[in-house]
Parts: structure tokens; sequence; C-alpha cells
């Protein structure tokens, strides 16, 4: 009874009522719900929602309210997550040979689950709203907007780091005419990604970025910095030195978190991004420091929360035609990890940064200013 009433209060302080009738209050199906997470905190609160011990209408506005309220905080930490900390301090969990494996387990999913959420482009990161009414148009913005951050023209070489399945190389190859090298850790999306290039002046390759070699005009990563960690910032920019031309611009698209703490969310980390870790602005400039001039920070956070919004409506919308593939709990798992996404961009807890970077001693242009 005195679990039950500490969570009910913690809760309440945040706004949200257990059994209430707003859709951000929680409805709790399980007693077990409150030592579950009591104890295990964020962990718990995700892997409860996925056993179905309690809903909510609006899933996004609870997990905002609880990340405003400062609730994270004033749990108890769980021994799972103390145990995590203490592991992302002590290996490198993106290293060679675990980087790849780790990548693949979320990016390797059925196609259909994927291109039934995302735009016509498969676009798998932030879209850009400032100008757009639907997901194609605010993507395409997007790849717009790194393009001419980075200058791209004709016949420009570029280099995209995690290429993903290919929709910035195609974009830059057919609407700037560049010449581009994508690279993925992931043979299944390199497959995917030469078919949509295919007739283009763009090479895919299976290749770790560490391994990279060339030199480019532009070098970009668009929601693939994520998966770098901390241990490899400093490499990750040595790469980009070594691999850009004197005067060329180099842009960092990456979600952000607002501290250091080595890795991400716990449920994140076990469910969907494994070996994840979110920057913080302080340790971008710090691994740039030395190499590069910050020519430009732009945040545009609060587009992710609309971006994954479509793509929790994209997903709701295709379920019928999924569900023969999936049962109830990855649909509650794949809900969950997009809604408390959308929560914690909406909390202002997790940002979205482009950083363009360019050799000291360049000469700054304006396509390396936001726009």
């Amino acid at each position: 009874m005195m679990v039950k009433q500490v969570l009910r209060e913690l809760l309440e302080r945040a706004g949200i009522v257990v059994d209430g009738p707003s859709p951000h209050d929680i409805q709790v199906r399980e007693a077990g719900f409150y030592r579950r997470v009591l104890r295990d905190g964020s962990l718990g609160l995700g892997e409860t929602f996925v056993e179905g011990w309690w809903d909510a209408e609006a899933p996004d506005e609870t997990v905002r309210r609880i990340l405003e309220g400062g609730l994270q905080e004033r749990a108890v930490r769980s021994p799972r997550v103390v145990a995590l900390a203490i592991l992302a301090r002590l290996l490198n969990f993106q290293s060679r040979g675990r980087a790849g494996r780790l990548v693949r387990r979320h990016y390797e999913r059925d196609l259909d689950l994927l291109s039934a959420m995302l735009d016509s482009r498969m676009v798998y990161s932030c879209a850009y709203w400032r100008n757009a009414e639907t997901l194609d148009e605010a993507q395409e913005a997007k790849l717009e907007l790194v393009c001419r951050k980075v200058g791209v023209r004709e016949d420009s070489t570029l280099l995209d780091i995690g290429c993903g399945w290919g929709s910035l190389a195609r974009y830059a190859a057919e609407r700037h005419g560049a010449r581009v090298k994508g690279i993925t850790v992931s043979p299944e999306q390199a497959a995917v990604a030469r078919q949509a290039c295919r007739g283009l002046p763009v090479e895919i390759e299976v290749q770790d970025y560490r391994e990279v070699r060339g030199r480019f005009d532009a070098v970009v990563s668009v929601g693939m910095f994520e998966h770098v960690g901390p241990k490899n910032y400093r490499s990750y920019m040595e790469v980009v030195e070594r691999c850009l031309e004197p005067d060329g611009v180099s842009l960092l698209h990456t979600i952000a978190g607002n501290r250091r703490t080595g890795h991400i969310d716990p449920w994140l980390h076990r469910y969907i991004f494994p070996g994840a870790n979110l920057p913080t602005l302080g340790e971008i400039a710090e691994a740039a420091e030395g190499r590069f001039v910050v020519e430009d920070v732009h945040n545009f956070g609060p587009d992710y929360d609309r971006t994954l919004m479509e793509w929790h409506r994209n997903f709701e919308q295709a379920w019928p035609r999924l569900r023969d593939r999936y049962d109830e709990r990855f649909r509650r798992l794949w809900r969950y990890y997009l809604l408390c996404s959308a929560g914690s961009f909406r909390a202002r807890r997790t940002q979205l940064l482009q950083v363009v970077l360019s050799r000291p001693g360049a000469m700054q242009t304006p396509n390396a200013r936001a726009i």
C-alpha cells in the first residue's frame, strides 16, 4: 500500500491522476505496476506499458508530464539502470566489432513496417516542418536544407556517412547533380539504397565509417551520430577531417541530449536502439575542437515531435495489414517507442541539432548558415 501511495503522489505532482479522466492520466490494469515503476524507473514504465499493465489515451502526454515534473530524478534508480551506466563507462558499445551488429538489430527490420510508417523516400530521421504541410514535403525540405547548408552543386562530391536506404544520396544526385558515396553497416540497407539510386552517380558501400577513404567537397551524417558513442566522437571527427577537402563543409544532423549520460534511456537501449547514446552540444564541440570551425548550430527539436506523431499515425493506419506479421505486444512496444520519444522532444529533454563544420582558414559561405 505504501508503494502505491508513493507513486500516486509522485504522479499527481506531474498532473497525472491514476485512473483519472484526462488523456494523459494512467489507467492501471495490474497492481504490480506501482512497485515495478518505483524500482525500475523509465525502464519499468516502458516494460509495464508493453505488458499491458497500464494504459493511457495519450502516452506521449503522459511521458511529457513525467519528464517535465522531474519524476525520473525523484524515483529510486534501478540496479539494472546503474549497471547500464557502469558498462557504458567501461565498455565501448560502438567499437568496430559491436557497432554494425547493434545497428542492424534495429534497422534491418521488415521493410513493410518501415515503409508503412515513413514517407515515400524512406527517410528515418527528423523532418523539417517550417514551410511544409505533409510528411513527404517536410522530409524533402530537410534533404534540401542539408544540401544547401553544405553547398551541394553539380559535380560536387558528397560523402553520406550512414546513408540508410539512400534517400539523401538520391536527392543530392537527382536534384543537385552531385556525385555521392554513401556508406552503411547494413547489407540490407545497402541493397535497397543501390536500387533506389540506380542510374545515378551514386556509390553505396557496406563499410564502417572508420574505414572510409577519399576526399570529398562535403561530408554529411544524418541520424547516424547517435550510434557513434562518446568513446568514438574524436575518431569520427578525425575521419571527417581526413575525408574533407580543404575548403569543404561538413554537416552533422543528430538527436542530442541536455546532459551527458554515456547511454540512452534504458528502455530504448534494451528494446529499440541498443548501444546508442545522445551526444550533448558540448561533447560535439569538444570532439571538433582543434579540427574544425563551428559555422552554425541549428536546433529544431520540436520538429521531431511532429515527425514522430506522423510516423505513429501512419503506423496505426497500417496496423490492419501488419497485424498478421506482428502480435499485440509488438504493437504496444512500437507505439510506446514512437510516443514516448515524441513526449521527450515535447518536454525539450531531447533536441535535434544540425551542426555545420568547416576547416580553419576556409571561407565561410552563405550556404553554411541556418535556413
